[in-house]
């Protein structure tokens, strides 16, 4: 069946927390996420609000448990959940990733590889404090062999 869309954003070791603080933020990038959910609900917790609070975008939920809320379809903005425990429930992760190297002590916990995950996009846009952000969409290997 059809699952949630999760997003997250990370440097080039897959970190994305440092001492519970998002490693970085941009303008761009927040407003090209928008955009591409648009339509669609876009959940996320009460830290992740904090950044997004200003665009006052209507399709943004805010839940400390959107991980369980979100419905088939839905996206996921993830920067302080761990996901491993939800992965079944994933069709795909969007993935920005900054390239560049961020003290870390908070990983992505899914290996987006083979077997268990193809990578089916790859785009590059400038930020507005990074001047290179690069977007990659990755889907269960799985994928279309549904029984």
């Amino acid at each position: 069946g059809c699952r949630m869309i999760v997003i997250c954003v990370m440097d080039d070791h897959g970190g994305m927390l440092f001492n519970h603080r998002r490693q970085s933020q941009d303008r761009i990038l927040r407003a090209w996420i928008l955009q591409r959910t648009k339509g669609k609900k876009l959940w996320m917790n009460a830290y992740s609000y904090e950044q997004f609070a200003a665009e006052s975008a209507p399709h943004i939920v805010v839940s400390q448990q959107f991980l369980h809320e979100a419905a088939a379809g839905d996206y996921c903005f993830v920067e302080t959940c761990h996901l491993k425990a939800v992965e079944s429930r994933i069709e795909a992760v969007i993935v920005y990733r900054w390239n560049r190297s961020y003290p870390t002590d908070f990983w992505l916990d899914l290996a987006l590889t083979p077997p268990h995950w193809v990578q089916t996009h790859t785009a590059e846009f400038a930020g507005n404090s990074h001047p290179c952000i690069t977007e990659e969409i990755y889907l269960p290997a799985a994928h279309g062999e549904e029984t």
